[in-house]
This record gives C-alpha cells, structure tokens and sequence, in this order.
C-alpha cells in the first residue's frame, strides 16, 4: 500500500539512494525517506495502523521531537545520524520483554566496526563507545485482543557528536547512513523476529559488554549492579538481596572523588 508521508518532504535520496533504490538493496517492502519530522516513531505507527508490512523502514534526514523511551523529547540536526524506525510483527509476545535488550546486542554487533573498541550496552536501551553514548534504541508496542499488533524499533546513531548533549559520542568519520542500514537490517530484523527469553549465548555477549555490571548505582535501587537476567530485568544487589527491576531508569554512581562525597552520573535520557 501507498503509505501517508505528510509530516515532511521526501528528500531526493539518502546519502544519494532513493527510496525505492534502497528499499530493494535492504530486501525490505518500502522505505520512506522524510527530509523533516518530528518523530519517525509517530509516522511508523501512523503507517502500521494503515496496515504496512513488517520491513517498512522510515528514516529522516532531521528530527525536531526524536523520544527517548521516558518520554523525553529530543531534535536531531540534519545529516549528524542516523535517525530511523523500523515496523515490525512480532509473534511472541514473550520476546517483548527483552526485545531492547536483543536489539542492543545486534546494534552493539554492527557499531563495533566503526568504532576503535567493541560497543558497550546500558541496560535497557543504550549503546555506548569508550568516550560516550553513540547510540539508543526505543521500543514502542500496539496490542489488539492481548497480542502485539505491531512494534515500531527507533534508532538513533549518531555520526557526528551533537554539541548540545553532554556524555555524547560518534561513530568514526566514514561512516555513511547506507552503509549503516545495509549492516543493520539484518541483524535488527533477526532480533525483532526472535522468539522466547534471552539464550545462554546472549547472556554471555550482554555480560561482556555490560557498562555497569560491577559498578555502584543509585536508580533503579542504590546498589551493586550484578547484570541482568534472562527475562530483561535489571539485577541490583542492595546488601545480602538482588533485586530485579524492570521498569525505571539505570542510574550509574560514580566513586568518590578522594576525601569528597559520592556524585551521581544522572542517564542521559535519549535514544
């Protein structure tokens, strides 16, 4: 079906692909390229109500109200990232539960040859390089008659590291917005696709790459993070218990500084 693209513009190309180019080199049924949005998320699920098959991809050239999954509100400047949403139809709604974090493993896969070390993860939605947050992922699910309908998988990537936004990172120069979706298609389709809770080899890539297992925080619960488990939640050691946690914030605690008080590194809330 012809999908609505009135909250902006289709520009010429992406990088200087069209959009029916693009769509058929990443074997998805239709991309739609918008030079400016408010969110790719809002037209994503515009276009799934209206019926668009899983694969549809909808990327912007600029965003002016990109959110984070606590709702924040964010703008992305035109041609710094990558800004794009995927529909998909998941079937389990089991996997539900740890789709940001699968989908963390497969971005963190793909980011790792652009960047001079492996990517690291922070639970639930964000992708770190050694010198900050490179990119973020959103999960938004609609339901009909207790199943998911459909989910829309926001990305964000940054390409050129935004001069507003403290504790951000970028990948290294060279890196197109083609040659990113080409590298994460796949994968991101993999995961949206896969079925049950965590697998014992995704525990162990989520471990190798987790940010804060081992380090001190003060949100979700002020404790030790131990890691995560299986099922998504975050694991916190408050003293001789673990809590698991599934909904709120991962506030990291940074050490005290030598002879001063303990000062918290408060999560930048965009993805």
């Amino acid at each position: 079906m012809a999908l609505e693209r009135e909250a902006g513009p289709a520009p010429v190309g992406l990088d200087g692909v069209d959009a029916a180019t693009l769509a058929a080199q990443l074997a998805v049924p239709d991309v739609v390229l918008l030079e400016s949005v408010a969110s790719t998320m809002d037209v994503a699920h515009a276009a799934a109500s209206h019926g668009a098959p899983a694969g549809t991809i909808v990327v912007a050239d600029r965003q002016t109200a990109g959110r984070g999954r606590t709702g924040r509100r964010w703008s992305a400047a035109a041609g710094a990232g990558l800004w794009v949403t995927f529909i998909e139809r998941p079937t389990d709604p089991a996997a539900l539960d740890v789709l940001s974090l699968r989908l963390g493993l497969a971005v963190a896969g793909v980011l790792d040859r652009w960047l001079g070390a492996p990517a690291r993860l922070k639970w639930p939605n964000d992708v770190y390089a050694a010198d900050g947050k490179v990119a973020g992922v959103l999960v938004e699910a609609r339901w009909q008659d207790e199943r998911p309908a459909w989910v829309a998988i926001g990305l964000g990537v940054n390409l050129r590291v935004p001069p507003d936004v403290v504790g951000a990172a970028s990948l290294r120069t060279g890196a197109t917005r083609v040659a990113l979706l080409e590298a994460l298609v796949p994968p991101v389709r993999a995961a949206a696709a896969a079925c049950g809770t965590l697998s014992a080899d995704e525990m162990r890539d989520y471990a190798a790459r987790d940010l804060a297992r081992g380090r001190p925080c003060r949100e979700p619960a002020v404790g030790t993070v131990v890691g995560i488990a299986a099922t998504g939640e975050l694991l916190v050691r408050s003293g001789d218990a673990v809590g698991a946690y599934r909904s709120g914030s991962l506030v990291i605690a940074t050490p005290p500084a030598a002879g001063g008080p303990r000062v918290a590194a408060v999560e930048e809330r965009r993805s």
